[in-house]
């Protein structure tokens, strides 16, 4: 599982699957998020502005990340 570090939170969904470079653009983040690829926390989001927070693993395919907060 791959960590990822945010400067701040909460972040949105398709953000993260977009600058972690999961998926090649916004559109296609939001597209995969409303078709139920992506899991947060074990569960199918379909919101995608759903707010991450540190603690959050998100799932997409073969990704997997936690999200942690990065100390300043």
């Amino acid at each position: 599982m791959k960590e990822v570090e945010i400067t701040k939170e909460p972040v949105e969904l398709y953000k993260i699957l977009k600058f972690e470079g999961i998926v090649s653009s916004g559109g296609e983040a939001k597209s995969v998020i409303d078709d139920g690829q992506v899991l947060v926390n074990g569960a199918v989001e379909k919101r995608k502005r759903k707010k991450i927070i540190a603690g959050d693993v998100i799932e997409y395919l073969d990704n997997k990340i936690k999200i942690k907060l990065a100390l300043v």
